[in-house]
């Protein structure tokens, strides 16, 4: 990229996160400092917080963060490591000689363990809470469905004292709880977003907005700038909206047991959809031009200029600034409004990225699939058996509502979007989230996890019982047969292969049903019921023939 850094755009970077137990706060800090120390201009980087609990322990974490970050970013700059999400960058470390890693590693555990202690305590240290400003705002909390915006500006990047170590510049930061109550529908991750959109542009309004999830930390410093590179390339920039980068995992194993790593998608699929004006929106890793997800329409003429806007609003004071954006997140700004519908990421379906991809390429846009040799984001791939299927089952349903409704790929959007676009638009990523110590073990041994009693594996494992039940009862008939072996063979030989194929493949599970007695075993009671199911089923069947 040949620009010079004063023409590049101010860059708004979305995190979200929802669920501070379910998430751990570390992995989220990580995942903001990584992407806080970009290798971008830090007066035109803005990193937007999305608390969707309203925990003021993740609060807490961000401020603890933005200390950190101090020391972090110029060290990030003077070493050029990567990648720079902490946490991902010492546990690639094995030996650390170096006198600054050892000093900023042991800042980062020291960060860790201030995190660690108040999730255990449930609340912040009474001793330090004075000190951390806005706080008082949980004054009115009432839960995670039913408390007041939370705003909080806790860098601001336009005071002259908000510098790192060095006396550099740092980058703005922003903490935002939207306001819920009970009798609000909230419309998940894309309220989030759209609340966020809003509220970013009385701040920085930057010009492109990097969306992640929490677990999604940066790997590449220079992801920003490879972005730019398409939407600002002059010839066919204009006609591109946002440039999608693959979900990729970090913890995937050799053998995939989860198939988590989404391969034939990225290095596929993905690959060859640029034909047809572009990959979908993945809600994660993606870059996109502010006023098209405001609504803007593709026009033949559009030119954007890239030096026409401000990074910074420098007519109000911080405190003024906080006040004006808090009705922007509240509840019941949109009632009545075109939000959800042609502007913000769309509601009404739960693969809300899907239908706001879809909804972008129809009105004339184009997206970009890029796929570095280094990638952009890495994320935690689920380590248990539960999370994939649900995780499936949730995007298959998000894509059977589209498939449904009016706003098919088959037929929506006539004349706007390719046909091969409309009739691949139906897959689905994995968003996954990090579990305990021992889960984490078995997975990286490759054991699969069942550990919890759900219909799911009543399902699949009395299946495989039936099937096992069935290749003992052709053994014990090749055994006790007069005709001869050979003859038995001659009639039976292809049930006995396919039942043989189907027990090898599901030796994992009769493993966690029968052999295993760690905690990632199948239940009990799931193996006595499955076991009484496949049996009914087995018995039932030599009745009937």
């Amino acid at each position: 990229m040949n620009r010079h850094e004063a023409e590049f755009p101010g860059v708004d970077v979305f995190v979200c996160t929802a669920d501070p137990e379910m998430e751990p706060l570390p992995m989220v800090m990580s995942t903001v400092l990584s992407v806080m120390a970009y290798d971008y201009p830090p007066e035109k980087l803005n990193v937007y917080l999305s608390d969707d609990a309203g925990s003021e322990l993740t609060y807490y974490a961000l401020v603890e963060a933005s200390k950190f970050a101090r020391h972090w970013i110029p060290f990030c700059k003077k070493f050029n490591i990567q990648p720079r999400s902490p946490a991902a960058y010492f546990a690639s470390q094995s030996n650390h000689q170096r006198k600054e890693v050892v000093f900023i590693q042991k800042l980062y555990k020291e960060l860790e363990s201030r995190i660690n202690v108040s999730v255990k305590l449930g609340q912040i240290p009474k001793e330090i809470r004075s000190s951390i400003k806005g706080l008082s705002q949980w004054k009115s909390y009432v839960s995670r469905r039913d408390h007041d915006t939370l705003f909080q500006i806790v860098i601001d990047g336009r005071d002259p004292k908000a510098t790192d170590v060095e006396g550099d510049m740092l980058p703005t930061l922003v903490y935002l709880a939207r306001e819920k109550r009970p009798k609000y529908f909230h419309n998940f991750k894309a309220g989030a977003l759209n609340a966020l959109l809003r509220v970013s542009s009385q701040i920085s309004n930057g010009q492109i907005i990097l969306n992640v999830d929490c677990d999604m930390y940066s790997n590449d410093s220079d992801t920003i700038k490879d972005a730019l590179c398409f939407l600002m390339d002059e010839e066919q920039g204009h006609e591109v909206a946002y440039v999608q980068f693959p979900q990729k995992f970090h913890n995937v194993t050799k053998n995939e047991i989860y198939g988590s790593s989404l391969r034939v998608m990225n290095e596929v699929e993905f690959r060859g959809m640029d034909s047809f004006g572009g990959p979908r929106y993945l809600g994660t890793g993606c870059f996109h031009r502010r006023e098209v997800l405001c609504g803007k329409k593709y026009s033949k003429g559009f030119k954007n200029d890239w030096s026409s806007k401000k990074y910074r609003n420098y007519e109000d004071s911080i405190n003024e600034v906080e006040e004006k954006v808090k009705h922007l997140a509240s509840c019941t700004y949109e009632k009545n409004t075109q939000w959800g519908k042609e502007m913000g990421l769309r509601y009404g379906c739960v693969v809300e990225d899907g239908m706001t991809g879809l909804s972008i390429q129809r009105q004339g846009w184009k997206s970009i699939y890029c796929n570095p040799k280094r990638e952009a984001f890495l994320g935690v791939a689920p380590t248990s058996l539960i999370q994939t299927p649900v995780q499936h089952k949730r995007w298959s349903e998000g894509d059977l509502e589209i498939l449904l409704s009016r706003y098919s790929p088959a037929g929506f959007g006539q004349g706007k979007i390719s046909l091969g676009l409309r009739m691949r638009n139906s897959a689905f990523a994995i968003t996954a989230k990090v579990t305990d110590q021992e889960v984490s073990q078995r997975y990286e041994n490759e054991m699969m996890e069942f550990g919890v009693s759900s219909p799911l594996f009543t399902n699949i494992t009395t299946i495989s019982l039936v099937n096992f039940l069935c290749f003992i009862g052709m053994m014990k008939k090749v055994a006790e047969s007069g005709s001869g072996l050979v003859v038995v063979l001659e009639t039976m030989v292809l049930q006995i292969l396919l039942c043989g194929i189907l027990v090898i493949i599901n030796w994992p599970l009769y493993q966690g049903l029968f052999f295993r007695k760690d905690k990632g075993k199948m239940p009990t009671s799931l193996t006595i019921k499955s076991f009484i199911l496949a049996l009914v089923t087995c018995i039932s069947f030599l009745f009937l023939l």
